[in-house]
């Protein structure tokens, strides 16, 4: 069974950084697809950053330039490093996997995914 498990959320000032991994056990599979999302209260879950297939990465305009995906192969870990973060990136962060690509244009889908994180609270105070 595929198990994602979210860490390193917190409660920061306007300006500050975080880093958030997703730890990735229970498959066997050498290929697989991850993302990281987001929800606000009353918001529709959005995408924020995803490897595509050919290994290259995806972010919301919303945090390109303050955002970055990584991978962390040797440990199935999935890291986004947060800078410059502002109060609108309050959420619920989630990682997401899936054994399928989602296909040009379609990482940002939470559909597209199988298997799911339980979330880290992510809080930007002004």
């Amino acid at each position: 069974e595929v198990q994602l498990v979210e860490s390193g959320g917190g409660s920061v000032q306007s300006g500050g950084s975080l880093r958030l991994s997703c730890a990735a056990s229970g498959y066997t599979y050498p290929n697989y697809y991850m993302a990281w999302f987001r929800q606000a209260p009353g918001k529709e879950r959005e995408g924020v950053a995803a490897f595509d297939s050919d290994g290259s990465t995806s972010y919301a305009d919303s945090v390109k330039g303050r955002f970055t995906i990584s991978k962390d192969s040797a440990k199935n870990t999935l890291l986004l490093q947060m800078t410059s973060l502002k109060p609108e990136d309050t959420a619920m962060y989630y990682c997401a996997a899936d054994f399928f690509d989602p296909g040009a244009g379609a990482w940002a889908y939470a559909d597209e995914y199988t298997y799911w994180g339980q979330g880290t609270q992510v809080t930007v105070s002004s």
